[in-house]
Parts: C-alpha cells; sequence; structure tokens
C-alpha cells in the first residue's frame, strides 16, 4: 500500500486518479481547440476585403503621385522607372529574395515591407480591412491638405495658449475655412482657432488642444514620471533645399535635431512633434491608462468583477488583462497598417509632393498642380520665409522610409485608445485638469467644462496622429484613416477576447470615434 497525506492508498487507485486527471485534460484541451477554431472562424467570416485604390500609379507619369523615398532619382526628384518596377515586383511576388535586389539610392534602408504580408494569430488578417482609395494627386481636397501642412509648418513654434491671439493661427483659420476641399472639423461652417489642427472625434473639441494624458504626470509605480519632454529648439526646420531635399530622397544620411537646454511640457506644435519622433509604439496610451487609474477611473460597465461580491479582477479583465490588450491591439494595428500601405496604396509622402510643387514652380518639371494650391497664401509665405515650395520638415531626416498611408502612429493610438475605452468608464470626470504655459516651463490649472476620460481619450488619439503632422511627414487623411483602421482592428480583436473567458461577460461597451456607441462581444 502506498501511504498518501496520512491515508492509505493502492497503487490502483493512484493510476484511476492519473486517468482521470488525464481525462480532464482532454477535454480542457478540446475545450482549448474549440475557442481558437471559434475566434478563427469568426475572422473568416468578414471574408476577403477590397482594395481602393486611385488608379494613379499607372495613370500618372513617372510615379509622381507614389512613394519612392530610398530608391534612386533623377535630378528632377522623379524616381528610377527600373528601380521602382523591382520594387513592385518584390512587393507584387513577395519572395523574400526579390526584395533584396531592390535597389536603394543610398544607405538608408526600406521600412520592413515584408510584414505587410505576414500573418496574425488573432484578430483579423491584414487583407480583410480596407481604407478609402487615397485622395488624388491634382484633387481640391489633396492640396488643402498640403495647405494644412503648410500652415502647421509656419505655425510650429506658436503655442497652443496663444491660438486665439496669434495672427498665423488667425490667417490658417480663414484660408483652410475657403478651401472646398478642406476636411478639418468646423464650428458654424468655418475653421476657428478652436478648431484648427484638430481631430475627427467626438471629444476632440472640447477643452485645451492636448489632452491631459499628455501633461498630467505618470504614475510608474513606485516612480513618478512628470511629462516633460526634451525638445528641439525653435526656428529650426530642415529640408527647405531642392539639392538637399533631393540627397534625401535618395537615402542620404542626415544628423540630427538640435535640442532645448530646458525640459518641457508639451506646449505647441513642435513639441507635439518630437514626442511622436521619439516615442515608442504604445507608449502614450500606456501613459493613459496608468494615468486613469491614478484618477480613480472605474472599470466599464461590462466588467464582470464590477459588482462581484467575492471576487476581483486580476489576469482576465484587471491591470494585467488591460497592459497586454494594448500590446497585442498595436501589433496587428500595424501589420494591417504596413497592408495597406506597401501593398494597397504606396502614397507619396507630403514631403515628396512639395517637391513636384517645387519642381513645377521651378520648372524643372511640369506637374498637374491644382489652382487653389498654386494661389495658397500658405504656399506663398513658406515660398518667402524659405526660398522654396518645399515643406519644412521638423525632422533632419523627414519622413521615414514606408509609404504614407494610412498614418502608423494613427493606427497605433486608434487601436490602444478603443481597447481603453471598452475597458474604462469613459464618462469618468477628470480631476483637476490642467494646461502648459506658454513656456512650457510649468503646469497650470485649467477652468472650464468638465473633461471625461472618454474625450480625453479622443483627443490624444488625434494628438498623437496630428502630431505626425506637424513633424511634417503625414497628411490629414493619413491620420483620419489611420485612427479608424486601427478601431476596426481593436474592436475585432475585443470580439475574439470574449470568446476566451470563464466568466459571465455580457461584452464591452464603448464609443467609437465618431460618437456612436456600441457593444462589443
Amino acid at each position: 500500500a502506498l501511504m498518501t497525506g496520512g491515508m492509505l492508498s493502492s497503487p490502483g487507485a493512484a493510476v484511476a486518479g492519473e486517468r482521470i486527471a488525464l481525462s480532464r485534460d482532454s477535454r480542457r484541451l478540446s475545450q482549448a481547440y474549440q475557442a481558437r477554431l471559434k475566434a478563427a472562424e469568426h475572422a473568416r467570416g468578414f471574408g476577403a476585403g477590397i482594395a481602393h485604390v486611385n488608379g494613379e500609379e499607372e495613370s500618372l507619369p513617372g510615379r509622381i503621385a507614389c512613394y519612392s523615398k530610398g530608391l534612386p532619382h533623377d535630378r528632377t526628384g522623379e524616381v528610377d522607372a527600373k528601380a521602382y518596377e523591382v520594387y513592385l515586383k518584390a512587393l507584387r511576388t513577395g519572395r523574400p529574395e526579390d526584395f533584396e535586389r531592390i535597389p536603394l539610392g543610398g544607405f538608408v534602408k526600406l521600412a520592413n515591407p515584408q510584414s505587410a504580408l505576414a500573418f496574425e494569430l488573432i484578430g483579423p488578417d491584414s487583407s480583410q480591412l480596407q481604407c478609402p482609395a487615397a485622395l488624388g494627386f491634382s484633387s481640391a481636397e489633396q492640396a488643402a491638405e498640403l495647405v494644412e501642412l503648410y500652415w502647421q509648418a509656419l505655425a510650429r513654434d506658436v503655442s497652443f495658449s496663444e491660438y486665439d491671439s496669434n495672427p498665423v493661427i488667425g490667417n490658417a483659420a480663414t484660408e483652410l475655412s475657403g478651401l472646398s476641399g478642406f476636411q478639418g472639423p468646423k464650428r458654424d461652417g468655418k475653421i476657428t482657432p478652436g478648431t484648427l489642427f484638430r481631430g475627427p472625434a467626438s471629444g476632440d473639441l472640447a477643452g485645451p488642444y492636448l489632452s491631459q494624458f499628455l501633461w498630467k504626470p505618470v504614475p510608474f509605480l513606485p516612480i513618478r514620471i512628470e511629462q516633460k519632454i526634451r525638445t528641439a529648439v525653435p526656428a529650426v526646420d530642415f529640408m527647405t533645399d531642392f539639392n538637399g531635399w533631393l540627397a534625401i530622397q535618395n537615402g542620404a544620411l542626415t544628423g540630427v535635431n538640435s535640442f532645448d537646454a530646458a525640459p518641457r511640457y508639451i506646449r505647441n506644435g513642435r513639441d507635439l512633434g518630437e514626442y511622436v519622433h521619439r516615442d515608442f509604439t504604445y507608449q502614450s496610451c500606456l501613459s493613459a491608462f496608468l494615468i486613469a487609474l491614478k484618477a480613480g477611473t472605474p472599470p466599464d460597465g461590462g466588467n464582470p468583477y464590477k459588482h462581484s461580491r467575492t471576487q476581483s479582477a486580476f489576469t482576465t479583465f484587471g491591470q494585467p488583462f488591460v497592459l497586454s490588450v494594448l500590446a497585442l491591439v498595436t501589433e496587428s494595428a500595424l501589420k494591417a497598417c504596413w497592408y495597406q500601405k506597401w501593398i494597397v496604396h504606396r502614397r507619396t509622402r507630403p514631403e515628396e509632393l512639395a517637391g513636384r510643387v517645387e519642381a513645377h514652380l521651378s520648372g524643372r518639371r511640369e506637374c498637374p498642380l491644382p489652382e487653389s494650391l498654386s494661389e495658397s497664401t500658405a504656399l506663398q509665405e513658406v515660398r518667402k520665409r524659405y526660398g522654396t515650395a518645399l515643406l519644412p520638415q521638423a525632422y533632419p531626416e523627414g519622413c521615414p522610409t514606408h509609404p504614407s498611408y494610412p498614418a502608423g502612429h494613427a493606427a497605433i493610438a486608434g487601436a490602444c485608445v478603443t481597447a481603453l475605452k471598452a475597458c474604462l468608464d469613459e464618462s469618468h470626470v477628470l480631476p483637476e485638469p490642467v494646461v502648459a504655459s506658454a513656456d512650457g516651463l510649468s503646469l497650470q490649472p485649467w477652468k472650464g467644462a468638465d473633461l471625461t476620460v472618454g474625450g480625453e481619450l479622443d483627443k490624444l488619439a488625434s494628438n498623437i496622429a496630428f502630431g505626425r503632422n506637424f513633424g511634417g511627414v503625414h497628411w490629414r487623411s493619413d491620420a483620419v484613416e489611420g485612427l479608424k483602421l486601427g478601431e476596426e482592428v481593436a474592436i475585432r480583436i475585443l470580439e475574439e477576447l470574449a470568446f476566451t473567458g470563464n466568466e459571465m461577460f455580457s461584452g464591452f461597451s464603448l464609443r467609437r470615434f465618431d460618437g456612436r456607441r456600441i457593444s462589443v462581444g
């Protein structure tokens, strides 16, 4: 006989116990398999995606509407036709060896095009999601987006707290109000200093330009982090001469920003652009989650542990769960974004299109520019200040070496903010709101209407997306459609996560960027 826990037991009893355990493990494994199968079938049920393209890769000469930075270009800035064909072939075949044959113009490598072809084990496949066709090269909407970017470059050093009185801001609002193609938010049919450079979400127009989640200290417990950043010095912009611009299009190596000696709270477009120049993927949303918890934000009403008498959330529906979801939706959103960038749209970057404008105006090469752009006040002011029509860049290297549409920062922000809105009570009012001083050296109390967690998360997503526009590297529609893409990725992942728990769970509830409230799961 065997002695087990002070009791006599026969060898046969021990074997029976093992058989019971193995039987239970087998059932558990079958249940795990069924959960995975259910998630895969759920994703497949959305069907194949439909790619919407504007057709200008083939219809316009010289690939002037397409991304080509890093490939070799001629003296007018037009990409080498043979090099572009090799690049296209690699994207079409997907063979790793074809990517290694892409001719580069210099030393800078392309940013991970093969990730566009990677599969995902949770959520939708990248090919199932879609963005509208990119704006046409000569369209009124495209012209308006470049005019907005010229104004953002001219206004980089204007403090957000001084938008109501600054003449550059007033001129920007006036010109953009008169452009039929401009799609930014308006009040009473006009762009105002209070709507200028803001995003499309329902929470974007409430309160200061910047979200509280980019100002308030981050309780990275047991560390407290003040959100002062190392920012670039004012009035120093890059890529405003054609030869320097051309070298960078060909992959030349560049220097780095000159930095302000004093750390500052984000107080203007240059600061915000520098934040999203240096941040890691979901940094801002990780900080936002920690700040929201410190502010006493309760979980969303659908959390099954919110009213439990005997249990609390932790591994499921608790802090570790939310933190893992942020990383999960980030990776899936990036893969979906890269698929759209490389496989579908290959949209030109703002610096590239502004190079076409300069080539046209200087007589190097004719381009079909819309009249609303060539007569723009912003364009004339940039030419007066810098001597060319090139878009002044906040970063010495300009844009990264991947296509423009949609924006990666926007896709990540859209996905992570959607996940946070699903897990937190969006109606919770943030206590003691603040605003940065005009010099960014201090935070001051902000007096105004209540600022809610949901509204400030909306604003955070737009700040992160449009911060890249302040840098000069993305279009408004890159940001807007990137936010939507990330939101869709997160919603579909949340749907699948609802299959995995043991709890009695009625679903996540959240308000989408367009203001509609939905239940997920």
